[in-house]
């Protein structure tokens, strides 16, 4: 595949060569005729097959065309999104694995659905159960489905609060870190470590690196507490998962400054909701539209969208303020409004005229 890309490199630029010999008239009567080669051509083919050099090809050669000429090409940038997408997929190949648990057996359901001698089955704890019974380990969400499905009512109050409940009440001293990852346009996988202040909504985008270690953890953690300068003294918790890169040297830095690290159980994202749902608009509004060079590319687009999610975005949870700008105490019927376009169009920022 690479010769044939080379290849075609050659014809074009032996084509180039040709064609300054040639008069402005030659040329402008070549293209008339291959524009109508090309009209009788999709009359006929409704949808060209392409290999990925020629793809690579026709992308380059779009960039020295004129935002008319740009549209009558059959590649269109959701193509190339697509495009490289799937060599990721190819790159980035792993064994498959049945998703979630495996299928509780007849038996576990049976003990976890029946009651003990003189038990009554309605409002029991999942824990006090039958599998607790069978010396078989209690999982909370895992029994609690299966009791669902039986139509058994939980009990009426657990002792601990759950998730939600504890973070509504912490939000003020929580922070959320987690990692995320981005391919490049070359297959570079590079990781990325954030962290966002529940109570405000503000995040932190810590670095960038092709390959995260413990001390390189570590030292972002630093540099954020450096960061937050006095304002650390006012967060109690930090929630993560159980990632290796999270060493002892990592917990030691929150531990210095007073912070408790609180880790997700096993294989449960919505205990840390607040970092996953960023990450996943991230994807949808920023990564899943732009194709990364390399890590100081993204360094700088995570910069920008900082920038943005940070001063411009409003947040419903905030009353639709920014984590960083407060909305205007009254709103006016004759404002004027201005947007800004952040990474070529990609984002938009709008404002009032002062």
């Amino acid at each position: 595949m690479a010769l044939r890309l080379l290849y075609l490199i050659f014809l074009r630029l032996a084509g180039w060569l040709v064609l300054l010999g040639r008069s402005q008239r030659s040329k402008e009567a070549e293209i008339l005729a291959l524009r109508h080669q090309l009209a009788v051509l999709r009359r006929q083919v409704a949808r060209p097959q392409l290999a990925w050099a020629d793809r690579a090809v026709i992308s380059a050669l779009a960039r020295l065309l004129s935002l008319e000429g740009r549209r009558r090409l059959f590649v269109t940038p959701g193509t190339l999104l697509r495009w490289h997408a799937d060599l990721v997929r190819r790159r980035w190949t792993f064994k498959r694995r049945s998703q979630g648990r495996p299928r509780t057996r007849g038996t576990i359901r049976a003990l976890d659905t029946s009651s003990g001698p003189g038990e009554s089955a309605v409002g029991l704890p999942a824990d006090r159960r039958g599998t607790r019974r069978s010396g078989l380990p209690g999982r909370g969400l895992h029994g609690w489905l299966i009791l669902k499905k039986a139509g058994i009512d939980p009990a009426p109050r657990r002792a601990r609060p759950t998730w939600s409940e504890f973070l509504r009440a912490q939000a003020t001293g929580i922070l959320a870190c987690d990692f995320f990852h981005c391919d490049t346009v070359l297959f570079k996988r590079l990781c990325c470590l954030v962290v966002m202040e529940i109570s405000t909504r503000r995040v932190h985008v810590l670095g960038v690196t092709e390959h995260p270690t413990g001390p390189w953890v570590a030292q972002q953690a630093r540099n954020l507490m450096i960061e937050l300068g006095d304002r650390a003294e006012g967060f109690t918790f930090l929630i993560r998962d159980r990632d290796t890169k999270f060493t002892t040297m990592f917990d030691e830095v929150f531990a210095a400054a007073g912070i408790r690290i609180l880790k997700t159980p096993p294989r449960a994202p919505r205990a840390n909701a607040f970092a996953e749902r960023w990450i996943c608009g991230l994807r949808r509004e920023l990564l899943d539209r732009i194709l990364i060079v390399n890590a100081r590319h993204l360094r700088r687009v995570l910069a920008i969208y900082e920038i943005h999610f940070n001063e411009h975005r409003p947040h419903r949870s905030l009353g639709q303020a920014a984590p960083l700008r407060a909305l205007p105490d009254a709103v006016k019927d004759d404002i004027e409004v201005i947007r800004r376009d952040r990474l070529g169009g990609l984002i938009h920022e709008y404002a009032q005229v002062a």
